[in-house]
């Protein structure tokens, strides 16, 4: 079945510009880490994308080793984007990164120019692209020199393989800096910064890597901004037996504790005093600092999609509910 987008997708969605840049995001963007691998139906990823687009979320977001298996998230989007989305190309903002493990030998991972110019290479044959909007270093090589990791994005941006540069992983305000000047030498700007970001992580804040931000005018979209399931109300009754605690995937049932449950408790008897769930409340909150241009969600099916963007029909919070969520909002032990 021919797809056609819905007419209204841009009518109610949000959007914000990344730190000085033109670039413009939904203020909630798609992640095609965990759900896009081999590991799902082909129809369902569909099913999630085509319903995302017509809701105004005109960002997707990849990275090479995305499956799994490594590579099967891009190879996935690929064959929908030639079913769906190629009359859109021109309205859809599509990342990539490299940077974690991908093929043997020393050139499968890290920065260094040549691993970095045949990723993407291999990221737009099997994404079916001519370009990718956005090229992150996925995470900063102790090994390379920063100045020919950032040099070999510039040389993306200068061949037209990519149109931004931007940094993931990066969660030190020096790293940062000196990965903008490196680019700034090469007469390119640092778009964006993917770092994470959630009521349960806050290294951003603390370290000070979003006054940096700011100072750079860089943009940031934060990414597991519900903490891997965390943040929602998935736990609150039990462990259920598809979920990432129980299968042992990232977590298990260690991270469970009684302060997390407590935690997560009082967190969603807030969200439902605003009319929202806690995964809705997790992701505006994320989304109360003017530097987070976006927050990446992930969503296995359609309804998780839509309830995630519901989070931008609640009201801002007001000074007294920022005050009863800080103390909540720390890292359980």
């Amino acid at each position: 079945m021919t797809y056609t987008a819905d007419p209204t997708r841009y009518e109610t969605i949000h959007t914000a510009r990344s730190g000085r840049s033109g670039l413009i995001l939904p203020r909630v963007s798609l992640g095609l880490w965990n759900n896009f691998g081999d590991d799902r139906t082909l129809d369902t990823q569909r099913a999630v994308l085509r319903r995302a687009f017509d809701l105004g979320v005109f960002h997707f977001d990849l990275a090479n080793n995305y499956g799994p298996p490594a590579g099967s998230a891009e190879l996935n989007y690929g064959k929908i984007h030639q079913l769906d989305f190629r009359p859109y190309r021109d309205e859809l903002v599509i990342s990539t990164k490299a940077g974690y493990q991908m093929w043997d030998g020393p050139f499968g991972e890290w920065g260094s120019r040549k691993t970095m110019i045949a990723s993407l290479d291999q990221s737009l044959q099997r994404l079916g692209l001519d370009y990718v909007d956005i090229y992150y270093s996925h995470r900063p090589d102790p090994e390379t020199p920063i100045e020919e990791t950032m040099g070999a994005l510039a040389t993306a941006v200068r061949q037209g393989k990519a149109l931004y540069a931007g940094i993931s992983n990066y969660y030190t305000p020096e790293q940062t800096k000196a990965a903008a000047a490196a680019l700034r030498a090469e007469g390119v700007a640092l778009t964006i910064h993917q770092p994470r970001y959630n009521m349960f992580d806050r290294r951003v804040e603390e370290t000070g890597l979003l006054d940096t931000l700011t100072e750079l005018g860089t943009g940031a979209i934060a990414f597991s901004p519900l903490d891997q399931g965390l943040l929602t109300d998935r736990y609150l009754k039990g462990i259920p037996s598809d979920s990432r605690v129980a299968t042992g995937r990232w977590m298990n049932e260690s991270t469970i504790t009684e302060q997390y449950l407590d935690r997560a408790r009082a967190l969603n008897e807030i969200a439902v005093s605003r009319g929202q769930t806690l995964a809705q409340l997790a992701i505006r909150w994320v989304l109360r600092d003017s530097v987070i241009t976006s927050a990446l969600i992930g969503a296995s099916s359609v309804r998780q999609l839509e309830d995630s963007l519901r989070a931008l029909e609640g009201e801002p919070f007001s000074d007294e509910e920022i005050a009863r969520l800080d103390p909540l909002a720390a890292k359980p032990v």
